[in-house]
Order: structure tokens, then C-alpha cells, then sequence
């Protein structure tokens, strides 16, 4: 995939109608939005068009009301939201492509800014739908996507709009995603250091591949390392195993000795003697992890030897907790890892979900370079394969 995409600073905007595509698919209670950090995070592109004369159009999907018009998921709060933090009035249109969003589009000035209704109140949004897209692109002469999140589904308001739009370039969001992952994965500084966790082999196989042309250290964590272990001849009581990965796994370290990549495992783990918060817990060898024992983050002895893996390292990127982080007595290996990253002095790139989370909660986020903002969209793009909201916008 071309990462030299055109953003909005290289196009003429003033008196033009501009489509963004943002993604407000944020947490809601009620009609309250519990964490407005993505409607933060598209604030630049939004300041930028207005601050320069566009009449800007934002869409979004939010949650998933499956193709209908339900009130439960419209962005009413988001509209709301933008507003306070504009410091400028944002209407809603009532409908999407519908007679609302047509008049207030055509009544705009330059600098103002409105809000369309979830696209995914049509059930032609996620289908991709031509017809679609096209009356959607019908209400702009350009489009600007920064919905990195949204990024590898190729849906009408993402990927299909750009068809019948031009020029189509990217947000200040998604130009920062490119811009240090696709470095990183290009041409990254070395030593390249990969951290991967969570639960299965399965999720992070393609990634495992990817990187394996890529990195000089592998280092594996969560659940998925005692597939790994098994794959060793390790005794690992209950842990979580993904048994018909095994050979997968086997051939995974053999790929890696073979490039002379240096492929860390947990060598102790702290195990429970139940799936539960409570429950009593353990030091052990990684290798003898006894019966009615399940490992559930990685041990003390890890801690150091991941840590050390890391100093020293020019590129690092990470997705995925070493243990169930979530649980205070499982918390401390992503807690240490979360540590090492911060403290590393390296191009840090966090892959969204639980690994950003840990950094967020321990106050890290200003020492890393990068937290992505899409979960499955930065997986996918460690995973070097193409993201159709990305790969339709202009090359420079």
C-alpha cells in the first residue's frame, strides 16, 4: 500500500464543500458521551477546514442500528459535543442523504460546520452501496477521511464516496497514522522491537509474519505465549492453549531462528487456580506450570528480561497485554512492559485497545510516540495488508 497519501494541507478548501469522515463512534449512557476522546482526537482537521473557508460536512457511524433509523444511536450528543468545544453552533441534519441534510448542506457558509445523521442508519452504508455512496458524495466537491478506525472496511462512507469525489485526501488523523506506522513498518530505526499479547495465535498471525521480515526482536506475551509453550513440551496446567495452533507455533520459532530473530517467550509466569480476580495466585517457571493452575500474566523474572529487550531499541511497537490487566493481581506485567516502552527513549507506536489503555491509565501517553486510534485498522496495518479507506485517497 502507497503510505504517500495527499492530507488537507495540500489542497485548496476555502468556499468548498468538504465531506469528513470522522469517527464519533464514542461510549454512550443515555444521551451522555462517557469518554469524547475520539471527538478530541478529530478536532485539528475539523479547526483547520473551518479556520481556512470550507463549509464542512462531518459523517459517522455510531454503535450499530443495523440499517434503520433508531434514536438510540443518533449522534444528536455528538453534535452537541462539537458544538461546546467549537465554541460554534453544529447542526444536525435529521436524515443522512434525506431532504434535511441536502437543504442545510446547501445552506452553508464558509466556515461552517454540520453534522450528518449515523450513516449506518442505512443499511447501504456497510454494503457499500454505489447509489449510495454517490448521493452521499452528492452533497461536497471533496473528501477528507480521518476515520482511521474505520479505515480497513470498505464502506460507502468511507472507501465508496471517494469515487465520485475529487479531490480525496486524508485528515490530519489518519496522515499522523501513515506517517509513523507505515515509517515504522518501511523504514524503521533499529534495533525494531515487536511486543505482542492478548489471548490467541490466531488474532496475530498475519502480524507475526509481517514482522518476521521486519524485526530484530519478537518478544510474546499474554495468553497466546502458552501455545508456545506447549509447542516447547512445557507443562502448562489450565492455561489457555490453542491446541490446533500448535504446529502454527512450531513453525513460527523455527522462521525466526532462521532469520537470526531473536524471539522471546515468558521464562516464569504468575498463574491463578481459577479464571477470577480473587482467586490465589502463584510464581512459577514458565515450563512447569502445575496442574489446576492457569497462567494469567507473565512473572517477575519476564518482567526483567522483556524490560532489558527493550532498552536500547530504536523502534518498538506494541499490541496486546501480557497478562489479564484488568485484575490488579495480573496487572503488573503490563504495567512493567507499559514501563519499559515509556521509558525506552524509542519511536514507541501503542496499537490501540488494552495496550493503549495501559499506558493511558498509568499516565504514560505523552512519553510514547504513537497511540493509534484504531483497534482493528492498526492491527490490519501491522499486518501490511491494504486499508481500502486509505489506499482510495490521492497519492501526493
Amino acid at each position: 500500500m502507497d503510505y504517500d497519501k495527499k492530507s488537507v494541507q495540500d489542497i485548496q478548501v476555502t468556499g468548498k464543500k468538504v465531506l469528513v469522515r470522522c469517527d464519533f463512534n464514542v461510549p454512550l449512557d443515555g444521551q451522555t458521551i462517557t469518554d469524547a476522546k475520539r471527538i478530541k482526537e478529530a478536532l485539528p482537521t475539523i479547526q483547520y477546514l473551518a479556520d481556512h473557508g470550507a463549509k464542512v460536512i462531518l459523517c459517522s457511524h455510531l454503535g450499530r442500528p443495523k440499517g434503520e433509523f433508531n434514536l438510540k444511536y443518533s449522534l444528536a450528543p455528538v453534535a452537541k459535543k462539537l458544538s461546546e468545544l467549537l465554541g460554534k453552533p453544529v447542526a444536525l441534519a435529521a436524515d443522512v442523504i434525506g431532504p434535511d441534510a441536502q437543504a442545510k448542506a446547501a445552506a452553508l457558509q464558509d466556515g461552517d460546520v454540520m453534522l450528518l445523521e449515523n450513516v449506518r442508519f442505512h443499511a447501504e452504508e456497510e454494503k457499500n452501496d454505489p447509489e449510495f455512496a454517490k448521493k452521499l458524495a452528492s452533497l461536497a466537491e471533496v473528501y477528507v477521511n480521518d476515520a482511521f478506525g474505520t479505515a480497513h472496511r470498505a464502506h460507502a462512507s468511507t472507501e465508496g464516496v471517494s469515487h465520485y469525489l475529487s479531490p480525496s485526501v486524508c485528515g490530519f488523523l489518519i496522515e499522523k497514522e501513515i506517517r509513523i506506522m507505515g515509517g515504522a513498518l518501511s523504514n524503521p530505526k533499529r534495533p525494531f522491537v515487536a511486543i505482542l499479547g492478548g489471548a490467541k495465535v490466531s488474532d496475530k498471525i498475519g502480524v507475526i509474519h509481517n514482522l518476521m521480515d521486519k524485526v530484530d526482536t519478537l518478544i510474546i506475551g499474554g495468553a497466546m505465549a502458552y501455545t508456545f509453550h506447549k509447542a516447547n513440551g512445557y507443562r502448562i496446567g489450565n492455561s489457555l492453549c490453542e491446541d490446533d495452533k500448535i504446529d502454527l507455533a512450531k513453525e513460527l520459532m523455527a522462521q525466526a531462528q532462521e532469520k537470526g530473530i531473536r524471539f522471546l517467550l515468558p521464562v516464569d509466569n504468575r498463574a491463578g487456580d481459577k479464571y477470577d480476580p480473587d482467586c490465589h495466585a502463584i510464581d512459577v517457571d514458565s515450563d512447569n506450570i502445575p496442574d489446576g493452575y492457569m497462567g494469567l500474566d507473565i512473572g517477575p523474572r519476564t518482567e526483567k528480561l522483556f524490560a532489558d529487550a527493550i532498552q536500547g531499541a530504536g523502534t518498538v511497537v506494541w499490541n496486546g497485554p501480557m497478562g489479564v490487566s484488568e485484575w490488579e493481581k495480573f496487572a503488573s506485567g503490563t504495567r512493567q512492559v507499559a514501563q519499559a516502552v515509556a521509558s525506552s527513549g524509542a519511536i514507541s507506536i501503542i496499537g490501540g485497545g488494552d495496550s493503549a489503555a495501559a499506558i493511558e491509565k498509568l499516565g504514560f501517553a505523552d512519553k510514547v510516540t504513537h497511540i493509534s486510534t484504531g483497534g482493528g485498522a492498526s492491527l490490519e496495518f501491522l499486518e501490511g495488508k491494504t486499508l481500502p479507506g486509505i489506499a482510495c485517497l490521492d497519492n501526493k
